[in-house]
């Protein structure tokens, strides 16, 4: 098990809603068992604040965030989805494209009043695949959007001030051994083993080559 820099507190981890951190989660307690890790979810309207204000060490967000002042880690794509009433036309298809949106009220913030007029009919949430999948309801459903772009995730933390355990928690994130995720200063703390001592040759002393008694 890594040890990691002792600074007496934990990581604080947060993430936008469709992210999915249990691989990471785990990971991390099964290496530091030690440090606690606290993941708060945030909604995407906050993700830069709670960066801000120092709520969080460290955020996984959904692009696009204004990064002045960040450091930022493209991660991975997400699918576009229309997600739709099952008894809305659309769940009678496989997929569609933005054309077939094109008369439809289409709505692209998740939230209980969005769902809510997805589910009367009244529109239709165009969101990440995550999110539809996270928020599964048996009366809802979703068909992919081919044409559409897709959004992205990305890691972020500040410039300024960064946590110690930073570079630990990115090495879990990046898939990195518990020996090379180690940070540089405690590379340089760790003290380099004596190299061996060569080994003695076991002819020498016995003089060979000298003419036996007789």
């Amino acid at each position: 098990m890594t040890t990691p820099p002792a600074d007496g507190s934990g990581l604080r981890i947060g993430f936008v809603p469709g992210v999915t951190l249990t691989k990471w989660t785990t990971i991390w307690r099964d290496r530091y068992r030690s440090t606690p890790l606290e993941v708060v979810e945030v909604a995407q309207a906050d993700q830069r604040r709670v960066l801000d204000a120092g709520e969080v060490d460290l955020c996984f967000v959904r692009l696009p965030i204004e990064v002045d002042g960040l450091h930022l880690i493209p991660l991975y794509e997400e699918a576009p989805v229309v997600w739709v009433s099952k008894e809305h036309p659309i769940a009678a298809v496989d997929e569609v494209t933005l054309a077939d949106l094109a008369h439809e009220t289409v709505l692209t913030e998740a939230d209980p009043s969005g769902i809510n007029q997805v589910a009367l009919e009244i529109a239709v949430l165009r969101v990440p695949m995550s999110i539809a999948r996270t928020h599964s309801r048996r009366d809802l459903t979703y068909r992919p959007v081919t044409d559409a772009e897709p959004t992205r995730i990305g890691l972020a933390w500040r410039m300024d001030d960064p946590h110690p355990l930073t570079d630990e928690f990115i090495g879990v994130v990046r898939g990195r051994t518990p020996h090379s995720s180690r940070t540089r200063q405690e590379r340089a703390r760790t003290p380099k083993p004596p190299e061996p001592a060569p080994a003695k040759s076991r002819d020498r002393g016995r003089g060979r080559g000298r003419p036996r008694r007789r």
